[in-house]
């Protein structure tokens, strides 16, 4: 929210009461306490008839430091709250005349003591990260009674500001207003279903703001300097996490909010859905699994849209007996073709579904204060919600999904759960606007937790639209609904960009889009896109989205990529191995990877595929795409051409082509099973070894997919032939081979 006026004004009905400077401090061994009034204390009479600011400085964790401003202390807090860990790292706290410091890590937060405010953030070679300054740290009043608390942090030239969760618009954040708050709004505006207050600098550090309410995010788009966040209320909570390299800070954040669980090994593979409005009965999808396996196409994953259910019913998770009249037999056929079934999901209970007088007379619904259930009619008639701050709600909704699993379904797509009304009153009293955003964490938790409990821990896995900090948790995540064209396409991928920067490791998207129906040109070029991410969906709203529906050529696409996805996944299961010890996400910006080339930190067409490929989709018909390379010499993927990086290149690709390029000092393990994800990666492994006087790492290592290792593999370089060897020193491999360059496949 934006409170000035320009440089000099406070907008009309407002009064903004900022730190001006240290009246008292207060320390302990592990924190720091200060009292910041909001005008100059000269005499006596200055402490009446004002407002005093209390920041206090802790650490939950090695390198970050929490800040909390408040200025009234006694209000009630209802929660929800997002789960921090909280530890107790070893820290310094000094203090001379001058100032009082903490240090936790190597991040030092410096009060300047005396008249004026100034709080800095410092890393561990003292240069300066970012800094809280004159006026920053304020309190606002409307003549309305509203009050807010905000903090402004600069933004030191140079600096670029990313994240702030699944967002469609431009990727680095500087100039722009957010406000964090979910909406079903696809991905075509400033609207997001995915909205995290956590931020990530190119400058070694990056900012969670500790609130699941709107955040109002102004970065740069207030003061030009700052970035501005602020909260309704009397308190804002928010940690200054550092790194100093991009990825540390993403370690540090997931570390606090938590890691991603492991995804099962058959969810890398493709998915193929019915799509949403089109017509299907088990006879087609029969057609769909049986041409698919035809046109020797694998597939990995089934999954059932929303009609899948009757219509006005959804949610009932009943299947429809006019399309569907053997559910658990048909289930046990597709499973006997080798797959797993996924189906549609919402949180949302239509009245003329069965559940909702069952969940009305238990008490299970959102309320209004009236006791009255909550209802509208925005996308199914009558619809209510489920109460899950109730933890008997919880159990009675996972109990419908539980008849599910015991029928055959493997995963559930966990769609909505963006749109929640604040004007209702919840189970166990939270805060209607703290529940806005928290609704989807309670949402997926409910789903992920049953998958776990009845399919094992290491093989849950939903397929999620909505999210908040914390999310990343319960992978996987989709982008949501997109038009069917490049414009879209770009976007979507900025929007993944958005996410991973906020500490999701997993996001998918629909491939040819989801509105509307791509053209044979767009939806090849989207195949390639969609098999060289984390995960891989074939969907769509109102056409199928099995490739002879589009062109021929478009098979012969599709059964190229995936089969190229499958060879890689020794390659791939590290990615997610590291993802789930670490939190670096499996898809990456460009400046995560390479921080220390400037150019990298604005990319926003292209990004990695872990830590050694680099992957540009083609963004526009014809084929031509226009991409940087950092330095080293780079290899295509597919054809083994070489082109030196450190420059930008143009080039055209047919469809059967994608600019995938290796990364120089790659040993990239590469399998022999290319029609399913879920082999033993370990049985037959050729590992490919790119500019071998390059190699960064000593060591590969192929998972269990049990969250072991089946083998380490240690890779070394002749110094005089130049020629790479490998050996392995922990578990067995069936066949190892080692080669030098040309293309990965």
């Amino acid at each position: 929210m934006k409170f000035s006026d320009g440089y000099w004004l406070t907008k009309t009905g407002l009064r903004v009461q900022g730190a001006a400077g240290v009246d008292d401090v207060e320390t302990t061994e592990r924190s720091v306490r200060v009292y910041a009034p909001v005008r100059p204390i000269r005499h006596r009479g200055d402490t009446l008839d004002s407002a005093l600011l209390t920041v206090s400085l802790d650490s939950p964790a090695e390198g970050v430091i929490g800040v909390t401003i408040e200025r009234h202390a006694g209000g009630v807090d209802r929660g929800p709250a997002f789960a921090v860990a909280a530890g107790a790292p070893e820290v310094a706290v000094v203090r001379d005349e001058a100032s009082v410091s903490l240090t936790s890590g190597g991040l030092t937060a410096q009060v300047a003591l005396g008249d004026g405010w100034q709080l800095d953030f410092t890393g561990a070679d003292e240069r300066l990260l970012t800094r809280s300054g004159w006026r920053s740290v304020a309190h606002v009043t409307a003549d309305s009674g509203e009050t807010w608390v905000r903090e402004q942090l600069s933004i030191e030239p140079g600096t670029l500001v990313y994240g702030l969760g699944e967002r469609f618009g431009a990727f680095v954040k500087n100039g722009q207003s957010v406000d964090i708050w979910n909406e079903d709004g696809g991905t075509a505006s400033e609207q997001a279903y995915k909205n995290v207050p956590f931020y990530l600098t190119n400058r070694g550090y990056g900012v969670f703001v500790d609130h699941p309410e709107k955040v109002s995010f102004e970065v740069g788009s207030e003061v030009a300097s700052r970035t501005q966040f602020s909260v309704e209320g009397e308190r804002l909570r928010y940690f200054v996490i550092y790194g100093p390299t991009p990825k540390q800070v993403i370690e540090r954040y997931t570390a606090l909010t938590g890691r991603p669980a492991r995804v099962p090994a058959w969810s890398w593979g493709l998915w193929l859905s019915t799509s949403f409005t089109t017509e299907y009965d088990e006879a087609t999808v029969t057609s769909f699994i049986d041409g698919m396996a035809e046109r020797d196409l694998p597939l990995s994953v089934f999954h059932f849209d929303c009609f899948w259910m009757r219509g006005f019913h959804w949610s009932d998770f009943i299947w429809d007996p006019a399309t569907f009249p053997d559910p658990e037999g048909m289930l046990r056929r597709l499973h006997d073709k080798g797959l797993k079934v996924c189906v549609w999901i919402n949180p949302y209970i239509a009245q003329r579904s069965v559940l909702f007088e069952e969940g009305r007379k238990l008490g299970y619904l959102v309320t209004r204060a009236d006791g009255s259930v909550w209802q509208w009619d925005r996308w199914q008639a009558g619809m209510a919600l489920v109460d899950f701050t109730n933890p008997d709600a919880k159990e009675w909704f996972a109990g419908k999904l539980r008849g599910l699993l015991g029928q055959g379904v493997d995963a559930f797509k966990t769609d909505f759960g963006e749109r929640i009304p604040t004007d209702v009153v919840w189970h166990d009293g939270s805060d209607p606007q703290k529940m806005h955003n928290f609704y989807t964490q309670l949402y997926n938790e409910t789903v992920f937790d049953l998958l776990e409990s009845e399919r094992g821990v290491g093989d849950a896995v939903v397929f999620a639209r909505s999210a908040t900090a914390g999310g990343q948790k319960l992978p996987v995540h989709w982008g949501g609904d997109c038009e069917s064209t490049y414009l879209a396409m770009a976007e979507s991928l900025r929007g993944g960009l958005g996410l991973v920067s906020s500490g999701f490791g997993y996001w998918s998207h629909d491939i040819g889009g989801f509105e509307g129906t791509p053209d044979p040109d767009l939806f090849k070029r989207w195949i390639a896109f969609g098999l060289l991410s984390s995960h891989s969906r074939l969907h769509g709203s109102k056409s199928y989205r099995v490739p002879w529906s589009v062109d021929d050529e478009s098979s012969d696409v599709l059964r190229t990529f995936t089969k190229l996805k499958m060879r890689l996944m020794p390659y791939l299961a590290q990615l997610g191995e590291e993802n789930h010890a670490t939190g670096t996400p499996v898809m990456r910006p460009m400046f995560m990877e390479f921080p220390e080339d400037p150019t990298t930190h604005t990319l926003d067409r292209q990004y990695m595929l872990g830590p050694d490929l680099l992957v540009a989709p083609v963004l526009q018909a014809g084929g031509e795409v226009t991409f940087y390379l950092p330095a080293g010499t780079w290899t295509h993927a597919q054809t083994g051409e070489a082109l030196a990086g450190g420059r930008w290149h143009t080039k055209s690709f047919g469809y059967q082509e994608a600019a995938v390029y290796v990364r120089p000092g790659a040993a990239i393990p590469v399998g022999a099973v290319d029609d399913r994800p879920d082999y033993d990666w370990a049985s037959d492994v050729t590992l490919r070894v790119y500019e071998p006087a390059e190699l960064r790492a000593h060591e590969v290592v192929l998972p269990d997919g049990r969250g072991g290792a089946a083998a380490r593999i240690a890779v070394s370089v002749d110094g005089a032939s130049g020629e790479a060897s490998a050996a392995v020193i922990v578990g067995a491999v069936g066949a190892l081979r080692v080669e030098t360059g040309g293309a990965l496949v």
